[in-house]
């Protein structure tokens, strides 16, 4: 007896499962050392301990992302603000872990193209802004296919790969290899930037509007 395949809906159904639960058992498992990360964070950084910016989710659509915070306030380049603290946070990945709470809550899926800034929503081409189409993740196959050492046409190219083939073969793929990604510490940060550089754009008129 051949078994019928699973229908589109029911596993985006199994992937909201998936992300829910991997989020509510994570931050649970990693609660003692999410509090030493504040810790640490708050004795070298001061407060506030966390980073709050609004990044774009489903469909363009803003939410507030959380995440340890990593650099110095004030003037200057990113790579010049970010600590010794925040560069070795950066490097295994730790400054993300509070994103699972964006994950609890619906925001984020633990697989899925990572949400940049909302300014860069008017700079995507059309083909570009379907990386929109399924909700932000905490990692990519973007994250284990060069991480931020490669090129944002790259980077691109390679979410929107994962908006047409993604299934939860392929998240539980994608998690496997970002562990072995973050135990090497491979395409931490682009030259000369504390991740990537700003994305100028390649396209005139805004698919998504005005941020």
């Amino acid at each position: 007896m051949i078994t019928p395949p699973i229908s589109h809906r029911t596993e985006r159904a199994l992937k909201d499962l998936f992300d829910r639960l991997g989020a509510a058992l994570g931050l649970i498992l990693l609660a003692p050392l999410l509090l030493a990360l504040a810790l640490l964070v708050r004795l070298t950084l001061g407060s506030p301990v966390l980073f709050r910016q609004w990044r774009p989710g489903l469909r363009g659509v803003p939410f507030e992302l959380v995440k340890l915070r990593t650099m110095t306030d004030g003037p200057g380049p990113d790579a010049a603000r970010l600590t010794g603290v925040g560069r070795f946070l950066r490097s295994l990945s730790l400054d993300e872990l509070p994103e699972l709470w964006n994950v609890l809550r619906g925001e984020m899926s633990l697989v899925g193209p990572r949400p940049l800034l909302m300014h860069y929503l008017d700079r995507y081409t059309p083909e570009q802004a379907r990386r929109h189409a399924v909700k932000p993740g905490i990692t990519g196959w973007a994250q284990v296919n060069g991480r931020n050492a490669v090129s944002w046409e790259e980077r691109f190219a390679l979410d929107l790969w994962y908006v047409e083939h993604w299934s939860l073969a392929l998240d539980l793929r994608i998690v496997a290899r970002t562990a072995w990604t973050i135990a090497t510490r491979r395409g931490v940060n682009a030259p000369g930037a504390a991740t990537m550089p700003e994305f100028g754009g390649t396209f005139e008129h805004p698919p998504w509007g005005k941020a």
